[in-house]
């Protein structure tokens, strides 16, 4: 790869003309050379979807000044981003002397401009972005509705553009509820195939056919686009769908009159996760979340203060007596409790006893949809890892999904260790937490 590119691209020399490049794309991606608010496309394994946006970015940066954002919800590296793509597909097209290839961007002769971030660690930052004029989100599979939510209204230039690609996996996830089954204004949705493809390699389709063969319902998914049931090793599929088919995930009240607690887990290049948990009479409502990631304590205490609770107490894992997450030396319970908060920290469980007390929990309680979405797409996604035999791992994977998890088994282990016993005599009423 070459030098990181300079700050502006070098102007075209006298005789180097406009060219207009027409890269062949699937019948069925046609669309993407027309105007279109939201440019939604999705399906299974095979279909070049991927790589015909980047086919179709390319030729529309030899032709216009556009800047263009390449998200996705996780980006550690630009490694993790379509960068490689974009570069393979200049030089397919056979165009590598109108671009700059820099380290982090890729830069058009013409002033096209391709730059690359992730959506979950960089929500403060998309504000930044909002001269561009087409996002292209990524295995936009994974992307939580608070990063939608944040990163839309950001796309907001005359005429700006937002494409998505993924492959589903699970019809709870936002990403498929917000553009497949309720499509937004001004969207055109395609879901494309490797039938579609006329350039899948033939060792791809014997592969699609052995699956099939093999396992009709991992060959419906992995090739024909259809959702999950649930996640392969998923940890709590059975009692989340338990509960949503007992109408126990949907529109949940808070009593303000009862206080909400919170439960974190702690992160800085990983995410903060806090749900928020009331009980109400003989039920447990987990009525918020809030996630975040490189930000201080004290921004998430404004965002907790700006919710219309009653605050109970600050439930922390055992580490928050000695991490700092920047705040001079101050540890995490001690900025709480400067804050005037009520800190406490989480009984020690091991993590087997943990999760299977969120399952009993998950078995019992209350959660709002809406305020908890990204909390529960974290739940549906928390997964034991699968090895190529399909025997599960002994313990959890450690991805984005878990800080979620994590925060969750502290409020279903603090529950079970702090719930007060009943005294030997009928009719009294259970309290939680004093």
């Amino acid at each position: 790869m070459s030098d990181p590119a300079p700050e502006g691209p070098e102007p075209p020399s006298a005789d180097d003309g406009a060219i207009v490049v027409e890269p062949e794309l699937p019948v069925a991606l046609k669309f993407l050379n027309e105007p279109h608010r939201y440019k939604v496309v999705y399906g299974g394994r095979g279909g070049g979807k991927s790589w015909s946006v980047a086919r179709a970015l390319v030729a529309r940066a030899m032709r216009e000044p556009i800047r263009v954002l390449c998200a996705r919800e996780i980006q550690r590296s630009v490694k993790d981003s379509v960068h490689r793509l974009l570069a393979d597909q200049i030089a397919a097209l056979g165009v590598e002397r109108h671009f700059k290839i820099g380290a982090s961007r890729i830069k058009g002769l013409r002033g096209a401009e391709f730059v690359f971030a992730g959506l979950r660690h960089n929500v403060s930052g998309l504000r930044s972005f909002e001269g561009v004029d087409i996002c292209w989100v990524e295995e936009a599979q994974a992307v939580s509705r608070h990063s939608w939510e944040t990163l839309i209204p950001t796309i907001r230039r005359p005429g700006s553009e937002i494409w998505v690609t993924f492959n589903p996996e699970l019809e709870e996830d936002e990403t498929w509820r917000r553009f497949v089954v309720d499509q937004p204004t001004g969207a055109v949705v395609r879901k494309i195939g490797f039938e579609a493809n006329p350039w899948l390699p033939d060792v791809l389709d014997q592969e699609q056919e052995d699956l099939k063969a093999r396992d009709p319902e991992a060959w419906a998914h992995v090739w024909g686009g259809e959702c999950r049931r649930a996640v392969q090793g998923a940890v709590y599929a059975a009692e989340l769908a338990m509960a949503a088919e007992a109408g126990r995930i949907g529109s949940v009240p808070h009593d303000p009159d009862q206080p909400v607690h919170t439960f974190w887990d702690l992160g800085w290049a990983d995410c903060v996760s806090i749900w928020m948990a009331q009980a109400v009479g003989g039920e447990m409502r987990v009525v918020d979340f809030l996630q975040g990631s490189q930000r201080p304590v004290s921004a998430y205490l404004e965002d907790l203060q700006s919710r219309p609770y009653r605050w109970g107490q600050d439930w922390l894992p055992h580490d928050a007596r000695a991490k700092t997450l920047a705040a001079a030396g101050a540890t995490i319970e001690g900025q709480l409790r400067t804050a005037g908060r009520d800190p406490r920290i989480v009984p020690r469980l091991s993590q087997t006893d943990g999760i299977n007390a969120a399952r009993t929990l998950l078995g019992r309680c209350w959660i709002d949809a809406g305020r908890c979405a990204d909390g529960l797409h974290a739940l549906r996604h928390y997964r034991y890892g699968v090895d190529e035999a399909g025997r599960l791992g002994r313990q959890p994977m450690h991805d984005w999904a878990s800080h979620a998890a994590d925060a969750f088994r502290y409020l279903a282990v603090t529950l079970r260790e702090n719930r007060p016993r009943p005294a030997p005599r009928r009719n009294r009423e259970i309290g939680w937490m004093g």
